[in-house]
C-alpha cells in the first residue's frame, strides 16, 4: 500500500506536468472533492450530534421515573426506590448535560443562533426530577 504522503508527492508531479487549462480543471476537481469530503464529514458530524439532542428515557424507564417521583412526594418512597430514583435523575441530568454541549455544538456547526436550535428540538416541559 503507498502511503499518504508518497500519493500527495506522486499528485503534486503530476500537477506539475499539466499544461495550463488542465492544472485549472484538476484544480477545479480538487476543490470539489474537498468540498464533498467536507459535506460527508459534517454530516456525519451533524448525525452523531442529533442523536444525543434527540436521547431521551424509554416510555417505561418514563412511567417508572414518574412513579418513584409521586411515591416521594407522598413520602411511601422505600430506601430501594429511593436510590432509584436518585440514579434515574443522575441518569437525566447527565443527558441533559450532553444535549446541551451537543446543541452548542450543532448551532456552530450549522451557523445558527443556539436559541433557535433549543426552541427547535426541545420540549418546552422538562422531565428532570
Amino acid at each position: 500500500m503507498v502511503v499518504p504522503t508518497e500519493i500527495r508527492q506522486r499528485a503534486i508531479a503530476l500537477l506539475e506536468q499539466l499544461p495550463g487549462e488542465s492544472l485549472v480543471r484538476a484544480v477545479e476537481f480538487l476543490e470539489a472533492l474537498s468540498q464533498e469530503s467536507l459535506q460527508v464529514s459534517t454530516a456525519a458530524d451533524e448525525a452523531a450530534l442529533l442523536k444525543i439532542i434527540q436521547c431521551h428515557l424509554s416510555f417505561e424507564e418514563q412511567e417508572r421515573l414518574a412513579y418513584l417521583r409521586q411515591q416521594n412526594e407522598t413520602g411511601k418512597i422505600t430506601q430501594t426506590e429511593h436510590q432509584e430514583l436518585l440514579m434515574y435523575v443522575e441518569r437525566v441530568e447527565q443527558q441533559d448535560a450532553e444535549r446541551a454541549a451537543a446543541l452548542i455544538q450543532l448551532a456552530q456547526l450549522r451557523q445558527v443562533d443556539l436559541k433557535m436550535l433549543i426552541n427547535e428540538f426541545l420540549p418546552t416541559h422538562s422531565n428532570v426530577a
